[in-house]
């Protein structure tokens, strides 16, 4: 897993409330193991016609949403299902950081395990956010100091809102720290508990 520190990117805004993982990736993509690939599939119901053409109107479908790093969602984005393979589709299509109101919990926790940065702000902040991303701005989300980022323009100067992360995961998105990484942090004791459970219990010579 890669380490996540700043991304800077422009943003597509996809605020349907209570988008389920179903509608994120259907469950005709989910033989699969393979992370590679499925963001081909993601929203597939939406993004395509019957024919199985893309959708001009839809927001990932334009030239700014398929160069779009970062994505603004509607309330409760990710219910339904427990499916892993919706936070793979968004992570293979290019999408790093998502930004809403609320989240489901294992789709939440999900993210953080691949990679991702699921951030949930207030609607207001969302709001001013939006307004930027349809402008085609590039915002910058630091994960170290906590804030998403919307450059100046005009008249106005840039506008930092800050968002809140539980420090385990931040600790694990800054270092790149996946579920194998972090068994492997207690490498050695764990080498230590097994040369003495195996001196414990090891059998009498026959």
């Amino acid at each position: 897993m890669h380490a996540f520190t700043t991304l800077t990117s422009t943003a597509v805004v996809f605020d349907m409330m209570n988008v389920d993982t179903d509608m994120i990736i259907p469950k005709q993509f989910l033989k699969t193991i393979e992370k590679s690939g499925l963001g081909d599939a993601l929203f597939f119901e939406l993004r395509y016609d019957e024919q199985g053409d893309p959708l001009p109107a839809f927001p990932l479908n334009t030239e700014e949403g398929k160069q779009a790093k970062m994505l603004i969602a509607g309330e409760n984005f990710g219910c339904g299902s427990s499916r892993e393979h919706a936070p793979w589709a968004l992570l293979d299509f290019g999408i790093q950081v998502i930004i809403a109101p609320s989240f489901a919990d294992i789709f939440h926790n999900n993210c953080f395990r691949n990679g991702m940065l699921p951030i949930v702000l207030p609607q207001a902040d969302i709001d001013a956010i939006k307004e930027a991303a349809g402008a085609q701005a590039e915002l910058t989300v630091d994960l170290q100091t906590q804030t998403v980022t919307v450059p100046s323009s005009g008249d106005e100067e840039s506008q930092s809102y800050s968002f809140d992360i539980n420090p385990f995961r931040k600790e694990c998105l800054l270092n790149g720290w996946d579920d194998v990484a972090l068994i492997l942090q207690h490498e050695e004791a764990i080498a230590t508990w097994e040369q003495a459970h195996q001196q414990q219990w090891r059998f009498a010579d026959a």
